[in-house]
Formats: C-alpha cells, sequence, structure tokens
C-alpha cells in the first residue's frame, strides 16, 4: 500500500529539557556560536578517532556533547526562520555535514554514536524546512557525499532522516544534478524498497523523481530489476492513487508512457522464459510483467490512451504475445498453463498471475473507440 502524505515540512520535536535548550524568543546569535564552538572542539576528538580507531572507546563524553548540541540548535530551528538564518550564517551547516561524515567513516556501533548522527541530520532538516536560503547552503555542503553515505546506511531512522533532507532541499534545478549522480536516485528507490512504511523515500519518488521524464528514463537503464519493479509500482500508485493526474502531469506521463511502451515492446518476449522451471523466477521477465501492469493502468486514462493507442508496434506486440502465451500454456503445466498453481502473495517472484488477462485488458483498452485498432484486432 501507499505511504500516507506527510506534512511539507519535517516533524517537530519536542522540546527537552537541557540547559543547552533556548526558545526563540531569547535566543541571542552569540549563543549559537558557543554552541558552535563546542561542536568544533568535540570534533576532533571524532576526528582523532577516525585516524587511530584505539580512541574510539574514549569518545562516549564527546559524543554527549556533540548530541546535546545538535539537540539544541535542531530545536530553536523550530518554526523560527530568524534562528534559522542565524544559525546557517555562523556556517554551522559545513560543521555539522563535515561532523556527519565522519560519524560515517568510524563505523562503530555505540548507541552513542546513532545517537548523535541521527540529531546532527535532524537539525539540517529543520534549519532547511521552509527556508529556501538554508535548503540552499545545505544542498552545496551536502550533496553528494551525505547522500551517499546515508541513503543505505543500516540505521532506518538514518536513512529517513536524509531522505527528509533531501525531499526538502530538492527543486527543478537541483533534480539536474541527480541525474549525473543516479546512484543517490537508485539508493531513495532502495530505501524505499527495504522501508516502504517510510514516507519520505516514497515522498522523493513520488513528488520529484515522477516529475523528471529525464531522470526517470537514464535510472530504468541503471536499476536492477527489482528496484524497476519497485519504481513501476510507485508509477502505478501515482496514476491510479486518491489525485487524478493533473494538467502538469499528462505531459510528464506521455514522457512516461513513451519509456514503458517501448520498452515492453522491445523486450516482451523476456517473459516467455518463465515457461522454463529454471528460469521461473527470472527477474527480467516479472519487470516486463511489470510494464504491463503499467500499461493497462496508463490505457484507462483517456488523456494517455490515445498516446498508445497509436504506439507503433504495441497493439501488434500485445496480441502476438497473447498467442504464444496461449500456446505456452497448452503445450505444458507451466507458470501460464490452465493448471498452473501460482498464488500471488505481493512477492517479486508471484506476479506472473493473471498476466494473460492483463495483455487481454490491454488490447480491449487499445481497441475503446478506436476503429483502426479494432480492425487489427
Amino acid at each position: 500500500g501507499r505511504c500516507p502524505r506527510p506534512p511539507p515540512s519535517p516533524p517537530l520535536l519536542p522540546p527537552l529539557s537541557l540547559s543547552l535548550f533556548l526558545s526563540p524568543e531569547t535566543a541571542p546569535r552569540t549563543i549559537f556560536q558557543r554552541v558552535l564552538d563546542i561542536l568544533k572542539k568535540s570534533s576532533h576528538a571524532v576526528e582523532l578517532a577516525c585516524r587511530d580507531p584505539s580512541q574510539v572507546e574514549h569518545l562516549t563524553s564527546s559524543l554527549q556533547l556533540i548530541t546535546e548540541c545538535f539537540r539544541c540548535l535542531r530545536n530553536a530551528c523550530i518554526e523560527c526562520s530568524v534562528n534559522q538564518n542565524s544559525i546557517r550564517n555562523l556556517d554551522t551547516i559545513g560543521v555539522a555535514v563535515d561532523l556527519i561524515l565522519l560519524f560515517r567513516e568510524l563505523r562503530v556501533e555505540q548507541e552513542s554514536l546513532l545517537t548523535a548522527f541521527r540529531c546532527g541530520l535532524q537539525f539540517l532538516g529543520n534549519i532547511a524546512s521552509r527556508n529556501e536560503d538554508s535548503q540552499s547552503v545545505v544542498w552545496v555542503h551536502a550533496f553528494p557525499e551525505l547522500f551517499l553515505s546515508c541513503l543505505n546506511h543500516p540505521d532506518k531512522k538514518i536513512v529517513a532522516y536524509s531522505s527528509m533532507i533531501l525531499f526538502t532541499s530538492l527543486n527543478s534545478e537541483r533534480m539536474k544534478e541527480l541525474e549525473e549522480n543516479l546512484n543517490i536516485a537508485i539508493d531513495v528507490v532502495e530505501a524505499h524498497q527495504r522501508q516502504p512504511e517510510s514516507e519520505w523515500p516514497f515522498l522523493i519518488i513520488t513528488d520529484h523523481f515522477l516529475k523528471s521524464p529525464e531522470l526517470v528514463k537514464a535510472m530504468y537503464a541503471k536499476m536492477s530489476n527489482q528496484e524497476r519493479v519497485t519504481l513501476l509500482d510507485l508509477m502505478i500508485a501515482k496514476i491510479v492513487g486518491d489525485e487524478p493526474l493533473t494538467k502538469d502531469d499528462i505531459p510528464v506521463f506521455l514522457s512516461h508512457a513513451e519509456l514503458i511502451a517501448s520498452t515492453f515492446v522491445n523486450q516482451c518476449k523476456i517473459v516467455l522464459k518463465l515457461t522454463s522451471e529454471q528460469h521461473a523466477d527470472d527477474e527480467e521477465a516479472l519487470a516486463t510483467i511489470r510494464l504491463l501492469d503499467v500499461l493497462c493502468e496508463m490505457t484507462a486514462n483517456t488523456d494517455l490512451l490515445s498516446y498508445l493507442q497509436v504506439f507503433p508496434g504495441l497493439l501488434e506486440r500485445v496480441i502476438d504475445l497473447l498467442r504464444l502465451i496461449h500456446v505456452a500454456g497448452n503445450d505444458t503445466t507451466n507458470i501460464f498453463s490452465t493448471s498452473g498453481c501460482v498464488k500471488a502473495e505481493g512477492d517479486v517472484s508471484n506476479v506472473a498471475e493473471g498476466f494473460k488477462s492483463h495483455l487481454i485488458r490491454l488490447i480491449g483498452n487499445l481497441c475503446y473507440k478506436n476503429k483502426d485498432n479494432q480492425d487489427k484486432v
């Protein structure tokens, strides 16, 4: 199922009972300077531990201090652009990003390290929330290293918070930079694959990636087949979602339709691999089946249907494939046979069920109010 849409800003974190916590009304710039000085001094201990692993065991007090500093800064940024601007103008963002990158280098399992790591990311998310100047500075310092370091981290909260920062900072111009750093975009898809309940990777894909046909095309060429299935599932979710595609969405999804249809026309016969036992879970064939699912949903949309009805070779290829699948099902007991037993349980290895009926559905849609296609069939 799809994740619920969260608010457009990071979750507001409740103030903790800390001596360092400051309310927005009582936070002079000099206090933030002192907090920054403490961060800088404490980061030297982390830097030393990165160079000399024997020093890691002495880090606990420094990490606790760093955590308190990040909590102070994080809470001061909540719904307060004055504090956001004061903290940003002290170059605190650069110091925070450098420190977080050092945390990733440590590669130790201390809970105190994870807590400091998480609070640092929450601070970056909160300082960027609804503040374009801060978003620009976070992007300059964080892209691409911080995202490459954090989006595939084993800790779920670190993945979620770094996704929050990416979602908050992305805009149309920065999407072009992602096309040159496809590993980050693919890491987001992998994050959604591993944590489908996490809202931020889901929103990055649906609200940013799917609005860029160039990025989707470049990603699709480079992704694994399981990642392709995940991306195609989110494309389906966008098409059939509670909010219908807008006028602005249609040109973008026409470009997606070209990618999906051309890929299906070129690769659809790969599905026949599934008739062989040794290829019964062939991931390339299963990804091709998901392309058919997307085409079925696209042809249920009037604006996309008219484009796909005249797409070169699509109708002919679907009819050919239906004939081949029918013959294969008659010849032997396999995944497409009427006596074949396949249970769809949401797993990528079980998506072949209903393939034949989806081919028939697509043919029917392509013939809808289209005499040329009716005559072809």
